[in-house]
């Protein structure tokens, strides 16, 4: 899975963090949390502040 995948990542945050309001987690453990799935294989470089924005709108809009 790559950072690309937003919908994807979304999904498993859902999954392994259901207790979590994801508005409320800040981009430090977004992406940390992100990193730790066990599908994730891709360049932390690659992440941005625009990449954790869209992540993060999609694990709000699954939960919703």
């Amino acid at each position: 899975m790559k950072w690309t995948e937003v919908q994807e990542i979304a999904i498993q945050l859902s999954e392994r963090h259901p207790e979590t309001d994801p508005a409320k987690v800040n981009f430090v453990d977004l992406m940390k949390w992100t990193m730790a799935l066990p599908e994730f294989d891709d360049d932390p470089k690659h992440c941005g502040e625009r990449v954790l924005e869209a992540i993060q709108q999609a694990w709000i809009d699954e939960v919703a």
